[in-house]
């Protein structure tokens, strides 16, 4: 695992352009970022998949633990929500996508960060802009990343309806491309894809519906869970009988309580950080996590304090393991689950430990036929 320096390509604006990558600027500031590269073995490469298959085991062990034992405070899930979540759990409802954060420097176990099991982004930048990268500038080269065709052949074998709504706040450049790529690709695998603003959801009394009155009978939503049952139309969402995309058994996986919780089923798993729900058991130093905390806000870790919107939430306290640097950068992998397999990388970086929502993403490759990769 190594970062290189590169020259950008002189055509990225024109490709980015053809592309539809409206965000590859963020607030003015480089987002994606191929003024450098991570190069990976082919072994280092099949190390992630493998800690990647081991940690949706585990988390899926653990989510069907907290059905059976009713772990809804470790996990900060609401009890008005809890037989919404176990109906949708015990219906074995299909989940479409989610992404590890994992801490590694190339050597010894990846570690869990955390899991973005309900609105996880840097998807199409992981899936579709560096694979484009890659094709330019490495062509005899590889990449972890199959995530294209995983989310193609997981809209296929799911079993969603032919027509799946797709919403998210509609200002957000990013959110915005993050659901135009996932609607093509449920487009490729034969859906028709309504696209309405998470504003403009109605209720017409027994369901939702959108802007034109049709009934929204599956929807993807890039939305958080917590945000959709404390709103307006909240308490319609158990009788409405809409599907959802990710369904709501994943928040389950969504908060940093399942961080707590694995520990507790599986302590000492080389995976895995000592994580609690109280302060002061890690053993060292710790960074305490807002369970439904997003993008590094509120974070609390040793000699630094992160702002943002979540400072009331009760918090987890994740033994403390800094995060590599390499020439001044600090990356995290963002390794992609698809249909409940592992199949992409993304890594974000940032010149702090903490990642934020202005980190930069920068792309990766690796050489199928040994150690050395390109240079």
């Amino acid at each position: 695992m190594r970062r290189r320096p590169i020259a950008p390509r002189a055509d990225f604006a024109e490709r980015a352009r053809r592309l539809g990558f409206a965000f590859a600027e963020i607030d003015g500031q480089v987002y994606w970022d191929e003024r450098a590269y991570w190069r990976f073995s082919a072994a280092e490469s099949d190390t992630l998949d493998d800690a990647t298959a081991e940690l949706q085991r585990l988390c899926l062990a653990a989510a069907d633990h907290a059905v059976r034992f009713g772990r809804y405070e470790t996990l900060g899930i609401p009890q008005s929500a809890w037989p919404l979540v176990v109906r949708s759990w015990e219906a074995r409802e299909p989940s479409l996508y989610g992404r590890m954060d994992l801490r590694w420097d190339g050597t010894g176990p990846p570690l869990l960060l955390e899991y973005n099991a309900d609105t996880p982004t840097a998807l199409y930048e992981a899936a579709v802009v560096q694979w484009d990268w890659l094709g330019s500038v490495f062509p005899a080269a590889d990449q972890f990343n199959s995530i294209h065709e995983r989310l193609i052949a997981t809209w296929r074998a799911a079993g969603w309806p032919d027509t799946v709504h797709f919403a998210c706040m509609a200002d957000s450049a990013e959110d915005r491309g993050t659901v135009q790529y996932l609607r093509d690709t449920a487009m490729q695998a034969g859906r028709e894809v309504p696209f309405v603003a998470i504003a403009d959801i109605g209720w017409d009394g027994t369901g939702f519906v959108d802007l034109a009155g049709e009934r929204i009978d599956t929807c993807f939503k890039l939305y958080p869970w917590e945000f959709l049952l404390s709103d307006a139309f909240g308490a319609h969402v158990a009788a409405a009988g809409t599907r959802w995309i990710e369904p709501a058994w994943r928040l389950l996986l969504a908060g940093k309580g399942l961080l707590a919780l694995l520990w507790e089923l599986f302590p000492g798993h080389p995976n895995l950080l000592p994580a609690f729900r109280e302060p002061g058991r890690t053993g060292g130093p710790e960074i305490a996590k807002p369970l439904f905390a997003r993008e590094g806000a509120n974070i609390v870790a040793p000699g630094r304090r992160t702002g943002g919107p979540y400072g009331g939430q009760p918090m987890v306290f994740q033994a403390y393991e800094e995060l590599p640097c390499f020439d001044g950068n600090y990356p995290v992998l963002g390794s992609w689950v698809v249909g409940g397999k592992p199949c992409g990388l993304g890594i974000r970086e940032d010149t702090t430990p903490i990642t934020s929502d202005g980190s930069r993403f920068v792309p990766h490759c690796f050489d199928p036929a040994g150690e050395d990769g390109p240079r």
